[in-house]
């Protein structure tokens, strides 16, 4: 298995973990739906397009889980100023805080996976995994 077969079969191993709740977002939800307040805290003023486009789906998908997001209180539609016709997504009080659990979250496994590294350690990986993925944009 060449370096690459490795990488891959890391990734794998790390988009099973996050299907399986160990990096997901949680309890309140979970999965492309999660992803979508994931998608709205990331965004400058993210819209149904933004997530779609950030999710890979169509519009009428990337609606429906807003749909579903704004049902759970998670999110909440506001008129964008400069074009009436257009929403911009916001993350409700309880959105926020859903994000912010499982960004938590998230870190206290990550720190878990890492406990046994070095300080350098952690920055070679840190530098290394955030130019794999600026590599992949």
């Amino acid at each position: 298995m060449d370096d690459v077969d490795r990488v891959e079969q890391a990734m794998i191993a790390i988009r099973r973990r996050q299907t399986k709740r160990t990096l997901a977002g949680g309890k309140e939800i979970a999965g492309q739906a999660f992803d979508v307040l994931d998608v709205i805290e990331s965004s400058d003023e993210p819209t149904v397009s933004t997530v779609a486009v950030a999710l890979a789906v169509d519009q009428p998908r990337a609606s429906k889980l807003i749909a579903t997001a704004v049902g759970a209180n998670l999110v909440r539609r506001v008129a964008d100023q400069t074009d009436g016709r257009r929403s911009v997504l916001v993350l409700t009080d309880r959105g926020q805080a859903v994000v912010a659990a499982v960004h938590r979250r998230r870190r206290e496994a990550f720190d878990q996976a890492m406990s046994g590294w070095t300080a350098c350690e952690r920055g070679e990986f840190a530098r290394l995994l955030t130019r794999f993925v600026d590599a992949m944009a």
